[in-house]
Parts: C-alpha cells; sequence; structure tokens
C-alpha cells in the first residue's frame, strides 16, 4: 500500500525538487490555516508548486508566507494578536524602527549639560590645587632645619609690635667639596663666622631692613651656653659683632643684638656659602644692576658696571667682596641688602611661582641650606620673603645701622640714632632715622 498521498508517490513526483526531488520546481506547500497564499503570483498559479508558472525563477529566493490577518499567532488565544515584527518588514528598514537609517528607538539624545561639566571640571581643579598645595606644604615644612633653640637666650627685652627676624649669612663650609671651596673662593678655614647680619622689621607701617656690619663694636653680655647651659657672667668685654657667633654660635649671637640694641628678635634664619649659591642657580640667576665695577681676587669678583643676571659662583662673589672697597664692611652690607632683595623679588614672582620646575628646585634648595629657629613656621618664612620682595620693591625702607666713627677697627655705633630707631621699630612706626 502507499504511504505518500496522493501526487506524491516515487513514480510520479515529476520534475520537482525538495524531498529528495532532483527537480527544478519547488513542491506546493501544505495547507495551513494561519498562511495563506501570495497574492500577487502570476495567473492560475495557486502557490508553489501548483499548477502554472507559480515558483520565482532560479537563484531567487521564493516569497515568503504571511501571517493571516496579519495578527500573527492570533488563533493561539492571543487577543491582542502577536505581532513578531517580520510581518510587512516591520523590524529591518521600517519607518520607525530601530533599524539602520531609521531613528534611535531609545529616542534622541539630551543636549550636554554644560554648567553641569564646568562646575564638576572645577570642582576637580580646585581638589587637585588643594591636594598639591597640602602636599606641599608639609613636604616643605618637613625639610625646615630648626634647629636654633632661642629659649636658652637669657635676659631677654620685651617684644614690640611687629615681627623682627635676625638674617644671618654665615661662611659654613659644611658638605662643600675642595673642588667646590675653589670655585666659590670660599677659602678652607676652620670654624664658622658670620659674613653678613641683617635684622629685617615687619610691621604695618613698612617694612625695614638694617644691615649690622660685622666690625661693630659690640659688648658680650652674660649668657647661658647653648650645649653646656653652663651662665658665663658678663665682664663688659668688647669686640667684633661677629666674633659672638664663633664664640657660642646663633643663641650667643641673639642675646648680643638684643643686649646692644633693645630690640627684641622673634625668628632666625641663617644660610651658609653653599646654600646661598644653590638657591641662586635654581631660580635661574639674579638680575641687577650694579652701578660701578670693581674686582677682588679673594671672593673671585669681576663685575662691570651695569644690568646683568648673576649665577651662584657670581653672585657669592658680589655679597662677599670687600676688599675692592674703601669702606669695606659698610659698602659690603649694602651690596648684601641690594642683592638679597633682588633675590626675594625673583624667587616671588609668577615664572618661579607657577612654574613647579623652577619653584620645587628652589624651595628644595633653599629649604635644605636654611637653619631656623624652632617657632620658625612656613607662614613665616613666606612672610620674611615677602617684606624682602617689598623693600626691594621700594615699599620698605633698607639702611646701615648708624656708625658715629670707629675704635681700634671696630665700627661704634651712632647711641642716639640707634635708641631712636629701636623706639620707631618697637612701636611699629615708620622708620625716620638714616643710617
Amino acid at each position: 500500500m502507499n504511504d505518500w498521498p496522493e501526487g506524491w508517490s516515487d513514480d510520479n513526483r515529476g520534475n520537482r525538487y525538495g524531498r529528495g526531488s532532483a527537480g527544478a520546481q519547488p513542491e506546493g506547500a501544505r495547507v495551513m490555516r494561519q498562511v495563506r497564499r501570495g497574492q500577487g503570483g502570476p495567473p492560475g498559479g495557486g502557490g508553489y508548486g501548483g499548477p502554472g508558472p507559480s515558483a520565482p525563477p532560479y537563484g531567487q529566493v521564493p516569497q515568503q508566507p504571511a501571517y493571516a490577518d496579519g495578527q500573527g499567532y492570533d488563533d493561539y488565544g492571543d487577543p491582542h494578536g502577536y505581532d513578531s515584527g517580520y510581518n510587512g518588514g516591520q523590524v529591518y528598514g521600517r519607518p520607525g524602527g530601530g533599524g539602520p537609517g531609521g531613528p534611535d528607538p531609545r529616542g534622541p539624545r539630551p543636549a550636554p549639560n554644560w554648567r553641569r561639566r564646568i562646575k564638576w571640571t572645577a570642582v576637580t581643579v580646585v581638589g587637585v590645587l588643594v591636594v598639591t598645595t597640602v602636599a606641599t606644604y608639609f613636604w616643605a615644612d618637613s625639610k625646615l632645619n630648626r634647629d636654633v633653640d632661642l629659649s636658652t637666650v637669657i635676659d631677654r627685652p620685651e617684644a614690640g609690635k611687629g615681627t623682627n627676624y635676625l638674617i644671618v649669612g654665615s661662611d659654613s663650609r659644611k658638605g662643600m667639596s675642595d673642588e667646590e671651596k675653589k670655585k666659590l673662593h670660599t677659602g678652607s678655614a676652620e670654624g664658622q663666622r658670620t659674613d653678613s647680619m641683617m635684622i629685617l622689621h615687619v610691621g604695618g607701617n613698612g617694612d625695614t631692613l638694617i644691615s649690622l656690619p660685622r666690625d661693630s663694636d659690640v659688648e658680650i653680655p652674660s649668657y647661658k651656653g647653648s650645649t653646656s647651659g653652663k651662665v658665663y657672667q658678663g665682664t663688659g668685654r668688647r669686640t667684633k659683632l661677629n666674633a659672638a657667633y664663633a664664640e657660642d654660635g646663633p643663641a650667643l649671637l641673639v642675646r648680643t643684638v638684643e643686649f646692644n640694641t633693645g630690640l627684641h628678635i622673634d625668628h632666625y634664619v641663617e644660610i651658609g656659602f653653599a646654600g646661598f649659591a644653590n638657591i641662586v642657580d635654581a631660580v635661574g640667576g639674579v638680575e641687577i644692576t650694579i652701578d660701578k665695577g670693581f674686582k677682588d681676587k679673594y671672593s673671585g669678583a669681576d663685575f662691570g658696571a651695569g644690568k646683568q643676571t648673576l649665577n651662584g659662583e657670581q653672585a657669592l662673589a658680589f655679597v662677599r667682596t670687600r676688599h675692592a672697597f674703601a669702606t669695606s664692611d659698610l659698602q659690603r652690607t649694602k651690596n648684601q641688602q641690594k642683592f638679597l632683595s633682588a633675590l626675594a623679588h625673583q624667587v616671588a614672582t609668577p615664572s618661579t611661582v607657577l612654574n613647579p620646575f623652577k619653584l620645587y628646585p628652589t624651595l628644595g634648595a633653599g629649604l635644605d641650606s636654611l637653619t631656623v629657629d624652632k617657632d620658625m613656621s612656613l607662614w613665616n618664612l613666606a612672610s620674611m620673603f615677602w617684606a624682602m620682595k617689598g623693600v626691594s620693591g621700594g615699599d620698605g625702607t633698607s639702611l646701615n645701622m648708624p656708625i658715629s666713627g670707629s675704635s681700634g677697627g671696630n665700627l661704634v655705633w651712632d647711641k642716639t640714632k640707634v635708641k631712636t630707631l629701636v623706639n620707631e621699630l618697637n612701636n611699629d612706626e615708620k622708620v625716620t632715622v638714616t643710617g
């Protein structure tokens, strides 16, 4: 018995393809209630495999069946009719669809909120600046050498208004190689002495920078040894000011200055030869105008007149020279004031402060070479440099300690003028005394 439906026996398949047939024509589709024949076929064609030329040309895709009534699986009980999206090209290229060329089904992207972006960018920048500033502060604070204890100074005068800094340039050669000593013309003397001394008064009526000649005639008072703790009674002994430092270091120097002036010293700052030269080099040199050229074989100075930029080696020679001048110590203190003010001005310029490649080397060189008192803060140090910058810019006053004459090669201070000067500083008044 033949199990094939009518017309489907092996003997009468005809020239059809499908189900193992080698024919070129497709078999007719089974009659399914949810499928209807395409209505666009040629006359006489009831479907693929039916009578008539209903098959598409060879190589083309046959027409796909469509679901009845365009409702998809409505015969399966879906009251709304599930539309798969394939009926009528609803997925690919349908207007309003999400295919290529159509609009994004998620809708148009919202316009960027520039106010929000600017806000968060500003917050991020401020945050980075705050973190960097705080980190820099603690880094710089950790590099300060707070080795001077002013609590060992006895019998101190009352503090006045404003802040007084004793700024000392020492001839310390600590850490310098023989080659560096030769290059900087420092010599190889043992011990440590003060090469320059200044009092900087920072107050509300203008800042004042006063140079103390190293050859100033002063009395060494009673003092407490900085290391021994022993009290040495004063004998009225008079000597040069820089001898006080050589005898017992910063503490005795502060004690001697306070005793001979009556001015309270709030902070102490000291820098050595190498540190001074390193700061100048780190900042890229310091521009200064030299009124009259001079030479000094002892310091290595060899300068012509006019505006010029000095490197570290030249700067050290400039501030140390005294043999080239008739009034050796007084002219040297003037040069020191002039150069230190110019250096402070250079350090405080935007080209240094805003350039990390110059700022950090300058801070590193300066802080490594400074010796300060235990109560010195970075704020105090910044205030000192800013005041020196102001003096350089003409906002303050600079002078030598008033001199009345000399005795045994030592410079004698004018007691009347010194008393007036100290009184004006203690009361934070505008200085009227000239040196």
